[in-house]
């Protein structure tokens, strides 16, 4: 699953690029410096692997991972191939899910394209974009519907879909803010548009506007713009962020407690970002190792046995489940199957996020 990072030029993109992955991509004041995208493979923060480590002392522990890119920065007109225009749309149409990073914080040494800060148009030049590319998408596919419909009256359902769709977009709701039944969600994911994405913003603030409440005007302004498509917006320093990222763990726990932060702006972002994705994790816990395993939302029994192994799935037989929360506070697992904690649950079981489990199968 990609999470693709995308922003005007200098408004911290790669900066935070490299906070999160500690990758190195290529920084400078000016626009375009990241060509290529840059990919970064992250670990998501999760506590309870910690504990359940301190419980099994493993030879290994795994963490759920999450890919972000960073995407060229992009300028008014892409969509008609200005700047890197045609480079950034094909970047995004590959990756799941869109972290914007808006530029909130004032800063004379450095420039920003349009001369002053405004978070809101900011905001709005990057998803006009979006969705003028997407306004182009559909109105190829209402041609080739229009065509298809001479031979069969089905394509009427489409076609209808469409011109509800386009209507939106040119009022500048992007597709993600729109309300679809099943049938017409199906039509509108073989589609691929770009504003279908979910999305969540990140407000690039000052220390200062993270000391003075008073001073956040800029993030106050894109809280109430992102709103109306049901997006969630995440205040964060870059800078100080990309100084956590070089510290040791001891000493970024210490600037933490300094900043009166309880965890890092990118930790709440990469687990934001995971359940952006519809994600949760499901534990396996024992001596070799401890470990989170991605699944979508509403994934049976299974299907989670199947990442692990495809044989698991194929000779599935039962799942051995007890929650993390009961695992936790019985000490073992031979105590939470002493209280009746563990349950034998079968192929119609939906997982919950935070299950400990043991899949018992025959190949």
């Amino acid at each position: 699953m990609k999470i693709g990072i995308v922003g005007l030029p200098n408004v911290g993109k790669s900066t935070m690029f490299n906070s999160i992955t500690k990758a190195g991509a290529e920084c400078a004041n000016y626009p375009f410096c990241t060509i290529e995208p840059n990919v970064g493979v992250v670990a998501v923060p999760d506590e309870r692997l910690d504990k359940l480590a301190q419980m099994y002392n493993p030879q290994k522990v795994t963490h759920a991972i999450v890919e972000f890119v960073d995407i060229a920065g992009l300028v008014k007109g892409a969509s008609k191939g200005e700047g890197l225009g045609n480079k950034f749309l094909s970047h995004i149409r590959e990756v799941d899910a869109i972290c914007h990073v808006v530029r909130c914080f004032e800063n004379d040494n450095v420039v920003h394209v349009d001369g002053t800060i405004d978070s809101v148009r900011d905001a709005e030049t990057i998803n006009l974009e979006l969705i003028f590319a997407d306004i182009e998408t559909v109105d190829k596919r209402i041609e080739k519907a229009k065509k298809m419909l001479k031979a069969d009256k089905k394509y009427q359902t489409e076609l209808d879909l469409l011109e509800k769709v386009k209507s939106n977009l040119e009022k500048e709701i992007p597709v993600r803010a729109m309300e679809f039944n099943e049938d017409e969600q199906e039509i509108i994911r073989d589609i691929f548009l770009l504003t279908s994405k979910p999305i969540i913003y990140i407000a690039n603030i000052s220390e200062e506007q993270i000391e003075n409440s008073e001073k956040q005007e800029t993030v106050n302004k894109l809280t109430e713009y992102a709103k109306k498509e049901n997006a969630e917006v995440i205040p964060l320093c870059v800078k100080i962020e990309e100084e956590l990222s070089g510290l040791e763990e001891e000493d970024k726990q210490e600037m933490l407690e300094a900043l009166g932060l309880t965890e890092s702006g990118l930790d709440i972002l990469i687990k934001k970002s995971y359940e952006l994705l519809g994600l949760m994790s499901f534990l396996t816990a024992g001596e070799p190792e401890v470990r989170a395993w991605t699944i979508k939302k509403g994934t049976k029994a299974p299907q989670a046995a199947g990442k692990i192994h495809s044989d698991i799935e194929r000779g599935f037989i039962k799942a051995e489940i007890v929650s993390y929360d009961d695992l936790i506070r019985e000490g073992s697992m031979a105590n939470a199957r002493e209280k009746g904690l563990v349950r034998s649950e079968g192929k119609e079981y939906v997982m919950q996020d935070g299950d400990v489990v043991l899949f018992k199968f025959n190949v």
